[in-house]
């Protein structure tokens, strides 16, 4: 045991141990309490050798953050070790070692992250007015329209754009085409979509009712009693001839099937041509007229 008393270290050890301490059996001087922050081991070299550090984990927090339990005081409630990721919401860290707020940044409450979606602005409408001949037959309009977009510098600049609107045999008055998106470009804000109403022009001949067609046509009261025929030109230049052989009365309608308007769902399919009348009274009458209307009349 000469090498033990020439060793002081050794030496304190084997006074407070005896043989077994040197052994590594027992914690060196001052080891006492060291708790789960002390470490043993042995190298294999020689004497058994140790390695002791009595700075156990609590002790490293409360360096590093102010207090021992790395999820204390974090917005946890205290010391509970259960709040996990949770429980460091609003953590505000000492010495801003990371910040007031590391989370701060994403959003919660109310923060960067969180932004209102972009608004739709209000639908443009115009009319398109429309012929009745272009109903009936269908057509094609082109229509300029003149915009805002924002170029890629981020500029607003007007631009010109033609739309173009294939009119459906027997469309009606009030139906609608929309061109998506179409409106001036601003920021924060989904463009308007610019939105054409049908509206029809007069006819000098035709009125619209449905998918019917409504002629009126002006006669005398002889034409009433005694016959008319109906020479007429259709809206796609056919034409027709109608002989009426009853009599006319002013509520009497003629009506000639299919040859109205065509019908939107099915344009081979047309609505009905009714034709009215409106019969001309004299204002005044001789005797004689008089006289031979009575013996026509049998009055």
């Amino acid at each position: 045991m000469i090498y033990v008393l020439s060793d002081p270290q050794k030496r304190a050890v084997y006074d407070q141990y005896g043989e077994e301490g040197l052994k590594g059996q027992v914690p060196p001087p001052g080891a006492g309490g060291a708790g789960p922050g002390a470490s043993f081991f042995s190298t294999g070299e020689g004497p058994t050798s140790f390695r002791f550090n009595p700075r156990n984990a609590d002790d490293i927090f409360a360096e590093f953050f102010g207090f021992s339990n790395p999820y204390g005081g974090m917005g946890g409630g205290g010391g509970g070790g259960g709040g996990g990721v949770g429980g460091m919401r609003g953590a505000r860290f000492p010495g801003g070692m990371f910040g007031d707020d590391i989370f701060k940044s994403y959003g919660e409450g109310g923060g960067s992250m969180h932004q209102s979606a972009p608004r739709k602005a209000a639908p443009v409408e115009n009319k398109l007015r429309c012929s009745l001949e272009e109903l009936y037959k269908g057509a094609s309009k082109r229509m300029k329209i003149s915009r805002e977009i924002v170029d890629s510098s981020g500029k607003s600049v007007q631009v010109e754009e033609i739309l173009t609107i294939d009119i459906k045999p027997g469309w009606k008055k009030g139906t609608k085409i929309t061109f998506p998106e179409k409106g001036n470009e601003m920021p924060n804000v989904i463009p308007a979509d610019v939105v054409f109403v049908v509206d029809e022009k007069p006819h000098p001949m035709f009125s619209r009712d449905g998918n019917d067609l409504i002629l009126t046509q002006k006669i005398s009261l002889a034409e009433a009693l005694t016959g008319y025929t109906v020479n007429l030109t259709t809206l796609d230049g056919r034409n027709l001839t109608i002989p009426i052989n009853s009599v006319i009365h002013p509520n009497y309608e003629e009506v000639v099937p299919k040859e109205g308007m065509p019908i939107p769902k099915d344009p081979t399919k047309r609505g009905n041509l009714r034709i009215k009348f409106s019969v001309k009274f004299p204002t005044r009458l001789t005797a004689e007229q008089k006289a031979g209307i009575k013996t026509l009349m049998g009055a």
